[in-house]
């Protein structure tokens, strides 16, 4: 073995590998796989108190969804930009909007926004009022 190859404590190996995972989920190839991936759980194995809201619900394949992404890019990348100069605030995260919530992750259906204008969005959220 080459006398210059450091050896990493599991506890180091851990740390390394979550710091790897962070710089990915970064980049936009990276939030945009985990985008889906979060699309796919909510649609295939909700969580039982939002089972409402996605079971059975359509979702656009993995490739239908990477010509939708580069169709919209030009927006996606501002929302990310945005993200990104905030220092990675989730309220600038650029999630998916479904347009009808009745309906999937569709074309037609989706489109991209800030976490702060889906959270707005949601059917039966509450709405908090000044001095009411």
């Amino acid at each position: 073995m080459p006398a210059h190859r450091k050896y990493f404590t599991p506890e180091e190996e851990k740390e390394a590998l979550r710091a790897a995972v962070l710089r990915y989920k970064r980049t936009p190839k990276g939030f945009l796989t985990r985008l889906y991936a979060a699309m796919k759980h909510r649609t295939t194995n909700p969580h039982p108190r939002k089972a409402h809201l996605y079971k059975g619900k359509e979702l656009l394949p993995k490739e239908d969804f990477n010509a939708w992404v580069e169709e919209t890019y030009e927006e996606f990348k501002s929302l990310f930009d945005n993200y990104v100069d905030s220092g990675f605030e989730m309220r600038l995260a650029p999630p998916i909007d479904r347009i009808d919530s009745e309906v999937g992750y569709v074309i037609g259906n989706i489109r991209w926004c800030t976490h702060s204008e889906n959270s707005k969005h949601r059917k039966g959220g509450w709405k908090w009022k000044k001095n009411q």
